[in-house]
């Protein structure tokens, strides 16, 4: 699997984490979403990674996505940012993941 951030979607990242501890995470969550398949992605900051966690090496720093949930996702992944809809945005080559993706800070 290979991760890119654009310039824009690496500033907010870097601007959301500054001078904080943890890990980023793409999160495929499942919650509340009634079914495995009806997953929605995010990124998280966590304190800790879970033994599912599989490090992704990107052009900012490493991203860890949980091995279990990676066929939801393709293999090429782009995240942008969206100042319009001020959010950030999954897409690969051939479709968008998440337009309106969310950044949770799940740190203490």
């Amino acid at each position: 699997m290979e991760i890119t951030l654009t310039e824009i979607a690496a500033e907010k990242v870097s601007g959301r984490i500054a001078g904080k501890d943890g890990f980023i995470k793409l999160k495929y969550d499942i919650d509340g979403c009634g079914c495995v398949v009806s997953g929605v992605a995010a990124l998280w900051l966590v304190d800790e990674l879970d033994e599912d966690d599989r490090e992704i090496k990107t052009n900012i720093g490493s991203i860890y996505v949980e091995k279990s949930k990676e066929v939801f996702l393709d293999e090429q992944l782009t995240i942008d940012f969206s100042e319009k809809a001020n959010c950030y945005q999954l897409k690969s080559p051939n479709q968008y993941l998440n337009p309106r993706m969310s950044f949770i800070d799940k740190t203490k």
